[in-house]
């Protein structure tokens, strides 16, 4: 299908032989909704009113917990200054032209 049709976006929606909306799948996102919250409450809330025609794949519906390991472990470290780096590359600049030196010399 996708090899021989186009995509239109104002085209009426596609059924099943059942009569039931076929899903896009490029339309096709995730949500992470807090493990308190109710995902028919969340969507009202969050999705629906920029997407109205959106729904839920119960099926596909996943619970667990998202550790976010970075905001827990993470430690700041500043940069080098900047005339230390610029000398690094400097440095490196000058190696590398030694050795091209010696393969084109």
């Amino acid at each position: 299908m996708a090899a021989l049709g186009e995509r239109d976006s104002d085209a009426s929606i596609c059924n099943d032989k059942t009569g039931n909306p076929e899903p896009d799948p490029e339309l096709r996102d995730t949500e992470t909704v807090p493990l308190g919250e109710a995902i028919d409450d969340y969507m009202a809330r969050e999705v629906l009113p920029h997407a109205s025609d959106a729904w839920v794949d119960h099926t596909k519906t996943k619970i667990g917990y998202e550790i976010p390991l970075n905001r827990h472990f993470y430690v700041y470290e500043p940069p080098r200054p900047l005339d230390e780096i610029e000398a690094d590359l400097k440095t490196l600049e000058h190696e590398i032209a030694v050795l091209l030196g010696e393969v084109t010399g």
